[in-house]
């Protein structure tokens, strides 16, 4: 990804096929896929597309708006646990984006901290990435990914992925729920170490509570039960569709923000009762 002057458009960002895979119709047809993707979906909180096209035979590119501030990876991993309120407005702009791509008939399969950019000056949300993205109205025998492999990243991927069989939007939710969980907490759901691990437990185990994620940090019941319902592993046990689900968490937060012991929700003050007798 290269920052660019654009002649219209001022400071861009630029995404170009790596050398190596120009002559990879596959990766050639797969980045084209995302930049016409990415252009499909028109909304706030994803990177406006600006330009697609081939500088010269073979080389790619991609021109978007340039987003303000830091990778939501980045910014997570240096503050977590972030504040209710934080994480509900993060989250809610994240579902508002994936939303926009559902009611366009594009599933994204590979939401993750990486591929959001963060403002926390403007608290400013940006989707980034289609690059995986899947169109589910395209005829089966046009998509470029095979069955029996999975796409995604396994810390977020939905376990219905792993088989390697079409998602549909309730996979993105439950990336969402995981994301979310661990905004709230800094810690993920499986605590695999090895990808087979985690590939295991994905499969084979429940997702851990969030109130069990980290010791001393304490939610209430109802944030745990939205989380907990987005990570089911049947898709049709979640919410229908990702903005309920980011709407009914915002609720949940900001009704009864997470405690730890010391905090002003109901928890905190039984445990602080407990503590002053």
């Amino acid at each position: 990804m290269y920052r660019a002057d654009h002649p219209t458009h001022g400071t861009v960002a630029v995404k170009i096929l790596r050398e190596k895979l120009r002559q990879d119709r596959t990766a050639v047809a797969r980045f084209v896929r995302e930049a016409q993707f990415g252009g499909r979906v028109t909304h706030p909180n994803v990177v406006r597309t600006i330009e697609i096209g081939e500088a010269e035979p073979g080389l790619h590119f991609l021109a978007t708006e340039w987003a303000n501030g830091e990778i939501l990876e980045r910014y997570a991993k240096r503050n977590c646990p972030l504040p209710p309120a934080e994480v509900a407005d993060i989250v809610g702009q994240i579902a508002d984006a994936v939303q926009a791509a559902h009611d366009v008939g594009i599933v994204h399969r590979d939401l993750k901290p990486e591929n959001v950019m963060y403002d926390p000056v403007t608290h400013t949300v940006k989707l980034l990435d289609f690059g995986i993205a899947l169109d589910a109205e395209q005829n089966p025998d046009e998509r470029l990914t095979r069955a029996g492999f999975f796409v995604g990243t396994l810390m977020y991927v939905a376990p219905e992925a792993l088989s390697g069989e079409l998602v549909s939007t309730a996979a993105d939710q439950y990336s969402l729920a995981t994301i979310a969980y661990f905004l709230l907490s800094g810690c993920l759901p499986f605590s695999g170490k090895s990808p087979r691990e985690m590939f295991t437990q994905l499969l084979s185990q429940p997702p851990q509570p969030l109130n069990k994620a980290k010791e001393g940090l304490v939610f209430a019941p109802a944030i745990e039960a939205v989380i907990m319902r987005g990570l089911s592993k049947n898709p049709k046990d979640r919410y229908v569709d990702v903005r309920t689900f980011a709407r009914e968490l915002r609720a949940a937060l900001l009704a009864e923000p997470a405690v730890d012991g010391s905090g002003p929700g109901l928890l905190g003050k039984i445990k602080g009762i407990f503590k002053r007798s």
